[in-house]
């Protein structure tokens, strides 16, 4: 096989997975018209035709996914060896991608990177701050960051951080113009703010529990949010309640910006973890991260 091939080839995957011209040229650092020039003549060399192209959407064929199959797994084993090649560096060395929520990524993984960075000056970190449940391996992410009881059974877990509880909150105004509630079911009665889940697009049912009993409660109001940040802006402005992590709004409960209730129903769980696939081979500038990580624990 030329070398040439394997370049294009590996121009096409970029594609395939992106499923975008557009996002495999950025990440490639290329032009958008010379990755598609590269993909094109990969489809002339061998006489089949590999992505199917529409205005909205690129998506591989029959024999487009034959190929990704078949060379795929193959250059990412490449790649991988090549970046382990690093430990043979004075100091680690390369690219570590994660995948984190933005509570996650503001509240441990930001803190943890720039404490390492000063001393690592050849190790590059790319965030992407993404509140959906983010295929890691599908969108070629060394790791991510998840809530212990969402991480997969088939990968590695980490745990960076510890347990966690959820806070119902409102403003003393807010609560001088409604009874404060006393009970989970107390809370259909007032103007709460809802939070869409980012994975299936329903809204959160609030999760209570308390003396061995779980109860799950779905409330009104007039506001919305996908992020947690937005929904603790809109209880300051005196909105409705909003349930969120209480790491969140620990300054305001302490300033009485905020008043918390219903606390002895919010029962603690599992913190976040680091993940990431079982078959990986961590390179050394990986391990420096997951070693930052874990020391917040």
């Amino acid at each position: 096989m030329a070398r040439s091939d394997l370049s294009d080839i590996t121009a096409f995957l970029a594609v395939a997975r992106d499923g975008s011209f557009t996002k495999a040229a950025a990440k490639l650092g290329v032009s958008q018209s010379a990755l598609s020039q590269t993909v094109r003549n990969l489809e002339a060399r061998l006489g089949l035709r590999l992505l199917t192209r529409t205005t909205r959407k690129v998506a591989p064929t029959q024999a487009g996914e034959r190929l990704i199959d078949a060379v795929g797994p193959r250059l990412d084993e490449i790649e991988a060896e090549l970046a382990a090649l690093s430990a043979l560096r004075d100091k680690p060395a390369g690219l570590v991608r994660i995948a984190a929520g933005d509570h996650s990524a503001e509240l441990l993984l930001w803190p943890a990177i720039e404490r390492l960075l000063p001393d690592y000056p050849d190790i590059r970190i790319e965030i992407v701050v993404d509140n959906g449940l983010t295929d890691i391996v599908a969108q070629r992410l060394d790791a991510g960051i998840r809530l212990g009881e969402q991480v997969a059974k088939d990968m590695v877990a980490v745990r960076i951080g510890p347990d966690m509880r959820m806070a119902v909150v409102g403003t003393p105004d807010y609560f001088r113009r409604y009874p404060k509630p006393k009970t989970p079911q107390d809370l259909t009665a007032h103007n709460c703010i809802n939070i869409r889940l980012p994975t299936a697009g329903g809204l959160y049912a609030w999760e209570f529990a308390k003396g061995g009993r779980e109860l799950k409660v779905r409330v009104d109001g007039q506001l919305v949010f996908n992020t947690a940040t937005m929904a603790v802006k809109a209880a300051l402005a005196g909105a409705g309640l909003a349930f969120v992590p209480e790491e969140r709004v620990m300054t305001y409960l302490r300033s009485g910006q905020l008043v918390r209730v219903l606390e002895t129903w919010c029962a603690p769980f599992t913190g976040f973890h680091l993940y990431y696939p079982s078959r990986r081979q961590p390179t050394p500038a990986f391990a420096v991260v997951v070693n930052a990580l874990r020391r917040g624990v």
